[in-house]
């Protein structure tokens, strides 16, 4: 079980759900705000929110929190928090594109003991059909080899 003293945690996704996460982990842990649009994390470095749900106040009092597009910045991160979004196409189906890239990237940084936790809009059973398969095949590893239990969808 990870000991939260020693928790380094990225948020993937920083968009209406990840931002206010990312911030309110920022206030007490060593935090990762990442996202692969560059042009979001400059705006988010510089204190803006082109989404208008986080203010430059609310940003600046995350002092442990830091952002990057750059995904090798999260190697030293230990827990993920996984908030992409999952659209849906014209036929009302969902698309797993960014659910399955963000595992993709996560699933290339896993370490035994770490934890990954899946804070997306998905139907019951679509972090095991989907996400943890994409985790396995990237790491190398099988999840109960690099969790106990700690894979969470939402």
């Amino acid at each position: 079980m990870l000991d939260p003293r020693n928790a380094r945690i990225a948020v993937i996704g920083l968009g209406y759900v990840g931002l206010p996460l990312a911030i309110e982990f920022g206030r007490l842990y060593e935090t990762l705000g990442y996202d692969i649009d560059a042009q979001r994390v400059a705006d988010l470095r510089g204190g803006r929110d082109g989404n208008h749900e986080s203010s430059a106040g609310e940003i600046a009092s995350a002092a442990k929190l830091r952002f990057s597009a750059d995904a090798s910045d999260l190697h030293d991160c230990n827990v993920y928090v996984v908030t992409v979004p999952t659209p849906v196409d014209e036929h009302k189906r969902p698309d797993f594109t960014p659910l399955r890239e963000a595992s993709r990237v996560v699933g290339r940084l896993l370490s035994r003991g770490d934890t990954v936790i899946y804070e997306s809009t998905v139907y019951p059973g679509a972090t095991e059909e989907i996400c943890v398969p994409q985790l396995e095949a990237a790491s190398g590893l099988r999840a109960r080899e690099w969790r106990s239990a700690n894979t969470v969808s939402t």
